[in-house]
């Protein structure tokens, strides 16, 4: 390993000192928060070649886009890439990113759900409206989400934007993510009048958003794939619960083994970070 790459790896250890005091009030306000600096550009430009690589190599998604439906032509779905590649697991186990995770949701731990990278391709479609706990069985609203991108983002590449307050918003929350979703998400957001946010994001920036916060994103007019990283977060002694659609169902395969009422305690749901430990 060199001086670089060891330096590199250690900032994934090092503790963020970016959060503002009012971080954790403020995402039980918004339901999201955007973070400048939450990893230098030199480690971004470490990671992204290794999760193209990956997203490349396990694409299952080969269809032209004109052939796809909306869900299709919105990005390349790669799941759980720590998986299958050492390098990744250390961006996705970054103690410095799950700390992060937990400051804003007020739980002293977290465990991985799963990581997921998504690759909006040049002249990629919109991401409709949605919330991501509509696919979650778990107990708990005590559950996020960053997305990474790993390149600056701009406007005209689609970056991710969200309804403030939104998750304190319980219609709309049977949608799965689609045309219909859009349609009917979007008229709730204009009738309840929540901000939508939308900011491009500088290399090295990063969102966090709560489960139930709806949040979209434009199409990609730019030349290039809008890459962009995530991991979704847990609260440590979340327990799964009995689900409630077709789609929970099948997302209990993220937690192996666990019964209704577990806590998801399994290799592939390992704690990330624990303040009571690292402190």
């Amino acid at each position: 390993m060199t001086a670089t790459t060891a330096a590199l790896g250690s900032e994934l250890g090092v503790p963020y000192e970016g959060l503002p005091p009012t971080a954790t009030a403020d995402f039980a306000r918004d339901g999201f928060i955007h973070l400048s600096g939450v990893l230098s550009p030199q480690t971004i430009a470490e990671y992204e070649p290794v999760v193209t690589g990956e997203v490349i190599r396990l694409n299952t998604q080969h269809l032209p886009l004109a052939e796809r439906d909306t869900y299709g032509k919105a990005f390349l779905q790669v799941t759980n890439l720590w998986e299958h590649n050492a390098k990744v697991k250390e961006l996705v186990h970054s103690g410095r990113l799950a700390g992060i995770a937990a400051k804003l949701l007020g739980v002293h731990a977290v465990r991985l759900y799963h990581d997921q990278a998504l690759y909006k391709e040049a002249g990629g479609g919109i991401t409709p409206w949605h919330a991501d706990q509509y696919y979650w069985p778990l107990s708990s609203d005590r559950v996020c989400t960053i997305w990474l991108p790993l390149q600056e983002t701009p406007d005209e590449m689609g970056p991710l934007a969200f309804a403030r307050g939104s998750h304190n918003f319980s219609t709309g929350r049977d949608l799965a993510i689609s045309d219909e979703s859009e349609a009917k998400i979007n008229q709730l957001v204009a009738e309840q009048n929540f901000e939508n946010v939308v900011e491009p994001f500088s290399l090295g920036d990063a969102s966090f958003h709560r489960g139930w916060t709806f949040h979209h994103a434009g199409p990609n007019h730019s030349g290039i794939p809008r890459r962009v990283m995530t991991v979704i977060y847990m609260d440590a002694d979340i327990r799964v619960t009995e689900p409630v659609n077709d789609n929970q169902v099948a997302d209990l395969g993220w937690m192996p083994g666990t019964e209704i009422g577990q806590v998801p305690d399994t290799a592939r749901n390992p704690v990330l970070y624990d303040g009571l430990r690292s402190g």
